[in-house]
């Protein structure tokens, strides 16, 4: 039994209140989102080069994209027949609207969607019953989404996602800001630090209230970015959030789509392991220091094809490639590859079992 209410996105009901944060390349797929789903969370696969296990992700890196996200719902639909299952979506995907539509097409619960803003979600999911969940990571672009939403499509989402510091892969803050924050909240000397970063999520939470009160139904908000023990879940439901987003803490599960190698470099990393990385694409983001990062430091890497996959990159002036130093990493040649991860990572200490960490964070 969980010691929290569920959340009920609309008519949708999830009986623990945790979002399984989406993990691209190849980290959150059928097997982890299945999982939680079926442990009565919310399971997300992410779209982020799904695909490239498909024998022509090389020549057709979309189309086999698009090919692997029926195939991961379908498998994930028989791990958890009645779980809330959903995809990821980044903004910043190239060809964007295609990867929305198949979501809806292939029966997806939800998508949640950030990595830039969602201004225009509603549109490619017209008709349709699937949530739409914007992340956001100040008021502001809380406001920014519900209004250009309310104003464009009469509408507001269907539950927010706050995006803290804390959390890992690209971020939406300045490097300046990810590496003057501090994570411990009893250290009150410093100016930007958790407790400051709890009255952004109040300040979210009002904002998206303003809505509710609108629409005349209670939009749910969960926050995410360094929630990965039981007290991290409690702080942040002490602010007054439905529900979590919890993504690095299920990395080390039997049931994470990751080879054991990824797995074990969380087990391995320590604090200073974790590192603020320049991705290719210019966006500051977290990963575990490894000899690749050490020599992509001020180096650059021959790129002799590029995939595509986000809008605003070019293998003219990124030093690496990114979908291929992820896909590196998904493949277990974690030395030679971005290993990205949020905040908590060195406090992986062991293999779990999904349904042992919803216990953990939700357990009566």
């Amino acid at each position: 039994m969980s010691r929290y209410k569920s959340l009920m996105i609309g008519d949708v009901k999830v009986e623990r209140p945790v979002i399984q944060g989406g993990m691209g390349v190849g980290i959150s797929l059928s097997s982890l989102a299945g999982a939680v789903a079926k442990a009565g969370g919310i399971g997300l696969i992410s779209t982020a080069q799904i695909g490239f296990r498909e024998p022509d992700f090389f020549q057709n890196a979309k189309e086999a994209n698009l090919r692997a996200m029926e195939k991961e719902m379908e498998k994930a639909r028989k791990i958890a027949p009645d779980g809330v299952i959903g995809f990821n979506i980044m903004v910043a995907t190239k060809d964007y609207p295609e990867y929305v539509k198949r979501a809806v097409e292939v029966g997806a619960d939800i998508i949640v969607s950030g990595a830039g803003l969602p201004v225009s979600l509603p549109e490619y999911v017209e008709g349709s019953e699937i949530k739409i969940a914007p992340i956001v990571s100040s008021p502001k672009s809380a406001s920014v989404i519900c209004k250009m939403w309310d104003r464009k499509y009469h509408r507001a989402p269907d539950l927010v996602v706050i995006e803290g510091p804390l959390a890992g892969g690209h971020l939406g803050f300045s490097r300046e800001e990810l590496t003057k924050f501090k994570a411990d909240r009893e250290d009150t000397d410093q100016t930007y630090d958790q407790a400051a970063y709890d009255e952004e999520i109040r300040g979210i939470l009002k904002v998206v209230e303003t809505y509710s009160q609108k629409y005349g139904r209670h939009i749910p908000v969960c926050s995410a970015g360094g929630v990965f023990s039981r007290e991290d879940m409690e702080h942040h439901m002490s602010l007054g959030v439905d529900g979590v987003q919890v993504g690095t803490r299920f990395v080390t599960t039997e049931e994470c789509d990751a080879p054991q190698a990824y797995k074990d470099t969380y087990l391995k990393a320590k604090k200073e392991d974790i590192m603020i990385v320049k991705s290719p694409v210019g966006m500051p983001g977290r990963a575990i220091r490894n000899p690749f990062l050490e020599k992509m430091q001020g180096g650059k890497e021959k790129i002799t094809r590029c995939f595509r996959c986000l809008e605003h990159c070019s293998p003219l002036t990124a030093p690496y490639c990114i979908s291929l130093a992820l896909i590196r990493a998904a493949s277990g040649q974690t030395d030679d590859a971005l290993l990205f991860c949020g905040y908590n990572a060195w406090q992986c200490e062991k293999m779990e079992t999904v349904a042992e960490v919803m216990e953990d964070l939700c357990g009566e």
